[in-house]
């Protein structure tokens, strides 16, 4: 069964940061580019960053260049995003997914940055 999982979404203070994951199952995770997406209330998904197969290639939106990164380990075909000085514009669910041609949508997990 194809399925993505995402974890680890919270409330953080400005400034903080928080480490989401995302489980992949269901089909070949090393091969895919793999992706972080965003979807502020209100507002489209938004792609935040993505990591090839190999992890040789990775992109980040320019809202978040420079305070996330995003990993993954295909051991256990797991893709990380390690966000760090978060601002309340990050707020949002996010959402992981192949770069292209995405799969079902997991349910996300939610960040929420506020004082």
């Amino acid at each position: 069964q194809v399925q993505l999982v995402e974890s680890g979404g919270g409330l953080v203070q400005p400034g903080g940061s928080l480490r989401l994951s995302c489980a992949a199952s269901g089909f070949v995770f090393r091969i895919y580019t793999m992706a972080w997406y965003r979807q502020a209330p209100g507002k489209e998904r938004e792609l935040v960053a993505s990591i090839t197969g190999q992890s040789s290639t990775t992109t980040y939106a320019d809202s978040v260049k420079g305070r996330f990164t995003i990993s993954r380990d295909n051991v256990k075909k797991t893709v990380y995003l390690q966000m760090n000085s978060l601002k309340p514009e990050d707020t949002a669910v996010y959402y992981c997914n192949k770069a292209i041609n995405p799969i079902s949508w997991g349910q996300g997990t939610q960040v929420f940055v506020s004082s």
